[in-house]
């Protein structure tokens, strides 16, 4: 009885002593990005090298790899993106990479609730795979800890670049921001639209060099419709005009949206309206 009772003192002692907090040697990371109106949201754990080498040995040439450590590595997507041309719909996927020397084979999994690559593995689950070059850095620069990461980010597109020591690959993901902002403007204009449904959509067909004749009627439209337009309403005015190389009517709008600014003591605006003038006086 007294060794039995023993051995209960020390399981609760060893269930006592595992429950000490310690840091994890694949510390868990989350991001999410919006780019343009698509919410893009990473899960994934984060080994280093620790004087290990990695491809090729660690992570072995040819085989499917979880593509980081412990839990799968998760990427969500809010609405509908397309990679390499192929479309993935909204929703979460484990990525599985299959490492090569000068490729990689990346590969979206219907199935998340994994600890790192399924021994029951199904082709049916693969929801998306492409190949991507890989990318050597230079010759002593390594990256010691595994990183995906987004960069070059604009409204319609992003690259989630994958790095660990001395080999990245980079993902361009495209989002379906022009469709649905194109399709909000139809609908808001409409329907009764307000100075600021108009300058909103001028902005957006400006900064994606669309059909920037429409842009103009629209932030004329804006300012018309605008008892006291603002120097920022001004300086969009002046932009349009310029990209269709009305350049004349570009520098009275630049005016104007200076010699407001200088009103509110804006620095930002008196400083590129007047480079703008400048700049467009000598095209007239």
């Amino acid at each position: 009885m007294r060794a039995f009772i023993f051995s209960i003192l020390l399981f609760v002692g060893c269930l006592s002593y595992s429950q000490i907090n310690t840091p994890r040697i694949s510390p868990a990371a989350e991001i999410k990005q919006m780019v343009g109106l698509t919410e893009i949201r990473l899960e994934y754990s984060r080994p280093s090298m620790r004087d290990r080498q990695i491809f090729g040995n660690l992570v072995p040439f040819g085989k499917v790899w979880r593509t980081g450590a412990d839990n799968s590595t998760k990427i969500s997507f809010e609405n509908d993106v397309i990679i390499s041309e192929k479309t993935i719909k909204s929703g979460t996927y484990s990525i599985f990479s299959i490492p090569n020397k000068d490729s990689w084979e990346i590969i979206f999994y219907s199935d998340v609730e994994l600890w790192g690559v399924p021994r029951d593995w199904s082709d049916d689950k693969i929801v998306f795979s492409s190949n991507f070059d890989v990318e050597m850095l230079e010759k002593g620069d390594t990256i010691e800890t595994f990183t995906i990461l987004f960069n070059d980010l604009t409204n319609n597109d992003v690259n989630m670049t994958i790095a660990w020591e001395n080999t990245s690959i980079d993902i361009k993901i495209e989002v379906p921001t022009r469709s649905m902002v194109e399709s909000d403007i139809n609908k808001v204009l409409s329907d009764n639209p307000k100075s600021s449904d108009y300058y909103a959509a001028a902005v957006f067909y400006r900064q994606e060099n669309i059909n920037l004749d429409k842009a103009l009627e629209w932030m004329n439209k804006a300012i018309e419709m605008n008892e006291s337009p603002r120097f920022w309403q001004y300086r969009q005015q002046s932009l349009i005009m310029a990209a269709n190389d009305k350049f004349a009517d570009a520098v009275d709008a630049a005016k104007k949206s200076l010699n407001l600014a200088i009103e509110a003591d804006n620095q930002d605006y008196i400083k590129m309206n007047r480079e703008s003038i400048a700049e467009w006086s000598k095209k007239l």
